[in-house]
């Protein structure tokens, strides 16, 4: 009698199968409509090649179109399916990694030069012909000398492969004439793939490293179903016209200059006061919640941050050390500080605790320098100066919860009611690799969830995704267009008042390590302006925009009366420019809605004569409403104290 194999599957039912069965012969088993659906298969929690044998008792889920998962493997597919279309068109081409990303896929190609538009029709079309051959995914494997013997003329892959340990598995996948060294999975073959679309080229070094060589890597897309890729497409038309970097340019709000160096931001007047109005919102919402305000220098000695534990382990993000100041020892260094905590543990410790001192909560806007790699940089979402809205709470193991509720409360308010962006939340549970015993951790994670239960917040749960010295709460939010963006972060963190021997005195008269909760609600002003610069388009709302009311007289004849209805407006605490210029009327009307302002109010002799104004509203179109300055100024001091969304 044949050995045979149990296989469980998701409702809980169990089939006996043969030794060796694939997931394809049990979908089969189940029906013929699963069979054709299928794309791959979940086993035992890992995604399997759906013609992958078997070989012991597992549990088993069938992957079709309707599993998120199924469209990354798809994706993988998509890139192996570029790098054989580009191997047919350039022979010469060295092979690099290829991995499925979110929406789409990449493959690093080492080549003479840089692909063109042109190059990209022509990968574009041999990859639908890829497709419509409908060759399969052959999954092998091999040991390693087979392997270097495979990809003797790739030096790439052969670095790949000289990297692997001798435990592990090595596998190739072929599809038609292209082979390439792969984990896997794919779908069975690349008939699959019918809705693509490559995007564009860009220089990536090999492995992310600047002193490697520089590879040409082409990205694209790849959907089930072609309304999906349609869908996509069109956002990605969206984001272009909401591109923070072009938007920048032309509201005028920061530069980057190569003089200065990358990713150090240059913030303009404009820019700047979006920047303080963010700043000012949050330092005011933490006062009246019970923060207290500080400041710490930009540079420390180094040893701070051996203390920490940042150093070895945050060196490569941080600058290189300077030299001692005059008068110190030859030995001692400062760094640039890239985080403010290690500053914020030392003000904690400058003078003793109670237990009824707690909770202390500190914050800072404060600027950070991290030294991020070059290629990583864009625009004002990934820098190496950082304006961080830092928070640090010290409490007790008892007052967690609370603590956690005040930081979700003011999310609420700053992020997802100031902003109207829809919120993600995760938690993020102990990684095999962590500080603290599992009696603390379990008690910490149990605080997490029961904190997000309590406030009725759905939220998924991604395990060994915390840090080493404590688990977090991470909170993601959605713009506009559809895209997820990385957002307010909540960590509990054992790690630095053990090393910085933080304590309080209990009510038992004895001294207690208090806990470290890291918050911050827009993470960097930075990278959070970027935001809502796409997130608007622009078209901030009145209480953020830089300039909230533009008055245009209509002839020389009311400009006195223009200026003296700009002194109200800004007597008034509102933000107010005259466009007096001698252009035509239309043109500065046409300029003000280039700048995305607000509102524009214009003053004829009408206007002039019965202290009122002709007002147009951002995205009203050509319409005007005349009224009174006062019930005007009532208005907009309404909008702005509510933080309305739009005028």
């Amino acid at each position: 009698m044949s050995q045979r194999m149990r296989v469980t599957l998701p409702d809980g039912s169990a089939r006996e199968v043969p030794f060796g069965t694939a997931a394809r012969g049990v979908a089969e088993s189940i029906g013929p409509g699963l069979a054709r659906a299928a794309v791959a298969a979940r086993v035992d929690g890992a995604i399997w090649d759906l013609d992958r044998p078997i070989e012991r008792d597992v549990s088993l889920a069938i992957l079709t179109d309707r599993d998120p998962e199924a469209l990354e493997v798809l994706r993988h597919s998509a890139a192996h399916v570029l790098a054989t279309a580009v191997r047919e068109l350039f022979p010469g081409a060295g092979i690099g990694f290829g991995p499925p990303i979110e929406d789409g896929f990449y493959y690093d190609f080492a080549v003479p030069r840089p692909f063109t538009p042109d190059d990209l029709e022509r990968i574009e079309a041999r990859m639908g012909q890829v497709a419509q051959a409908d060759y399969p995914f052959v999954r092998e494997v091999v040991d390693r000398e087979a392997a270097n013997r495979r990809f003797a003329d790739d030096p790439l892959k052969l670095e790949r492969i000289g990297e692997l340990g001798d435990d592990e598995t090595i596998t190739v996948y072929t599809d038609g004439p292209f082979t390439d060294l792969c984990r896997g999975p794919h779908v069975p073959r690349t008939g699959r793939l019918k809705h693509f679309k490559l995007l564009h080229a860009a220089g990536a070094y090999w492995r992310g490293d600047e002193k490697r060589q520089m590879l040409q890597r082409i990205y694209g897309t790849a959907w089930f179903k072609k309304e999906d890729l349609e869908a996509y497409l069109h956002r990605l038309e969206e984001a272009r016209k909401r591109d923070h970097r072009v938007l920048g340019r032309q509201l005028d709000l920061f530069s980057i200059s190569d003089v200065v160096g990358p990713g150090l931001v240059l913030w303009h007047p404009r820019g700047a006061m979006i920047k303080w109005l963010l700043s000012r919102a949050v330092e005011d919402d933490n006062v009246a919640n019970g923060y207290d305000l500080v400041y710490t220098p930009n540079v420390t000695k180094e040893e701070l941050f051996r203390i920490s534990g940042h150093l070895p382990l945050y060196a490569t993000n941080q600058y290189p050390p300077m030299a001692a100041g005059a008068g110190e020892a030859e030995d001692v260094r400062y760094r640039v500080k890239p985080m403010n905590c290690p500053m914020h543990a030392l003000i904690y410790k400058s003078q003793q605790r109670s237990y009824r001192d707690l909770p202390i909560r500190l914050s800072e806007v404060a600027n950070v320098y991290r030294n991020e790699k070059s290629g990583t940089l864009h625009g004002l979402l990934r820098v190496r100066g950082l304006s961080m809205d830092d928070a640090h709470i010290f409490c007790t193991m008892e007052q967690i919860e609370d603590e956690i509720f005040l930081c979700l409360d003011q999310v609420d308010r700053l992020v997802r009611l100031t902003f109207g962006f829809e919120l993600d939340f995760e938690v993020s549970t102990r990684p095999e690799e962590r500080l603290g015993s599992d009696e603390v951790w379990d008690r910490a994670e149990a605080v997490l969830t029961q904190a997000l239960d309590r406030k009725g917040i759905a939220y998924r749960m991604d395990e060994g995704g915390g840090a080493f010295y404590g688990p977090k709460i991470d909170i993601k939010f959605r713009d506009a267009i559809g895209r997820v963006w990385q957002g307010p972060t909540i960590q509990l963190d054992f790690n630095l008042p053990e090393r910085f021997e933080l304590e309080y005195t209990g009510p038992d008269n004895r001294p207690h390590r208090p806990v470290m909760i890291h918050r911050a609600i827009y993470g960097t002003l930075e990278r959070f302006t970027g935001n809502l610069i796409e997130h608007f388009a622009g078209a901030f709302p009145v209480w953020l925009a830089p300039e909230q009311v533009r008055v245009i007289p209509i002839s020389d004849a009311q400009a006195d009366a223009a200026r003296d209805l700009a002194k109200r407006l800004k007597a008034a605490g509102l933000r107010a420019h005259v466009d007096d210029r001698t252009e035509t009327l239309n043109y500065r009307i046409r300029e003000g809605e280039m700048q995305k302002v607000p509102y524009m109010a214009v003053v004829g002799q009408r206007e002039a004569e019965s202290d009122s104004l002709a007002l147009r509203v951002r995205g009203a179109g050509k319409k005007q409403e005349v009224l009174p300055v006062a019930a005007f100024l009532d208005r907009i001091r309404e909008e702005v104290r509510t933080r309305a969304l739009a005028p």
